[in-house]
Formats: C-alpha cells, sequence, structure tokens
C-alpha cells in the first residue's frame, strides 16, 4: 500500500509534508459484529461476561486510568 503524502503550510509559512488517508475504503465483512450473545457458548460464560460489565461500571473499586471521578 503506498501512502499518501500532501504538502501543507504552517502557521508561520513552512511548507511540512503530512501523511494523507492511510486506511482501505469499505465496510466490515463481519456478520456476528457486536453479537456477544453468539459468541459465548455457555450460560455461565455468559454472566461472567455481564458481571465484568457491571464492575466495570458500576463498582467503586477502581484502578488506574479507568478510575471514575463520579461515580454512577
Amino acid at each position: 500500500m503506498e501512502y499518501q503524502v500532501n504538502k501543507k503550510k504552517m502557521a508561520n509559512g513552512t511548507e511540512v509534508l503530512v501523511l494523507g488517508e492511510t486506511y482501505e475504503k469499505g465496510k466490515p465483512e463481519a456478520k456476528d459484529l457486536g453479537r456477544w450473545q453468539q459468541k459465548l457458548s455457555t450460560r455461565e460464560e455468559k454472566l461472567k461476561y455481564l458481571k465484568t460489565a457491571e464492575r466495570y461500571w458500576y463498582s467503586s473499586d477502581w484502578y488506574g486510568s479507568e478510575k471514575r471521578t463520579h461515580p454512577a
């Protein structure tokens, strides 16, 4: 894949090279995109997934960058 490079002028008038679009155009072809229930096979896996999601949004124990300033 060849990258597109454009010349742009900065505020001070200096010309610089700016990298253009680097993605391939199109839409994702995954049919099950966003369908988490079909990806988990057992009831226990689904419950574990939901409990983890609830802990993420409603729990008061947070680590590092996940810490919320205002609890839900």
